[in-house]
């Protein structure tokens, strides 16, 4: 069982332009107290097949955690174009904010990204140079999420978990971000890039 769990992830500029930093609030659970911090990293996706391509974007820690449900809002800069091959910046990309406690990562949401220009004559005749400026990124509200077991410093069986989830006000189920296919209790993802 998960010591957090995320509730919600709000996107607060969506549509946007590409260029513009990305701004979301995370609603999470938290059901007994953690002695760490929990690290938020945000990354982009633009080649699925080349991970040498994949972007992290910014990275926060948010801590002390108390027992209940908590938010915070994350700014994230936008992709470095000169990062992205010509071919991959039209058309989808993808958007993953993955949750860590002590190098352990417990949960990856992921967003499909739609990036395309910001009116119908550039959409049909797409300029040979990629106008950044000219950009615009929406992304898909429905997340794939995926959680991994990883040790906590406290164990629901304790006692603790029990009274911080009667505690907790009301909130939407993390079930509402899943998608129909989903993982629910993974083993931790390899390392890659850096990012657990």
């Amino acid at each position: 069982m998960s010591i957090v769990t995320i509730r919600n992830v709000e996107f607060l500029n969506n549509p946007a332009r590409f260029l513009d930093p990305y701004k979301f609030r995370v609603t999470f659970e938290c059901i007994a107290p953690l002695k760490d911090d929990l690290e938020w990293r945000l990354i982009y996706v633009s080649s699925p097949g080349n991970e040498e391509l994949d972007q992290e974007l910014d990275d926060c820690l948010v801590g002390p955690v108390p027992v209940g449900v908590n938010s915070f809002d994350f700014e994230g800069v936008p992709p470095d174009p000169a990062k992205i091959p010509p071919e991959d910046v039209l058309g989808v990309a993808a958007l993953i904010l993955t949750g860590s406690y002590k190098d352990q990562e417990f949960v990856r949401v992921g967003y499909y990204q739609n990036t395309e220009y910001d009116n119908e004559e550039m959409k049909e005749n797409p300029p040979q140079k990629i106008m950044f400026e000219r950009l615009v990124r929406d992304m898909n509200t429905k997340p794939r999420v995926t959680r991994f077991q990883i040790k906590w410093d406290v164990s629901p069986s304790q006692g603790v978990a029990a009274a911080g989830a009667a505690a907790s006000a009301a909130v939407p189920s993390a079930d509402d971000l899943d998608g129909p296919d989903e993982d629910a209790d993974m083993q931790p993802p390899p390392k890659t890039n850096g990012v657990s």
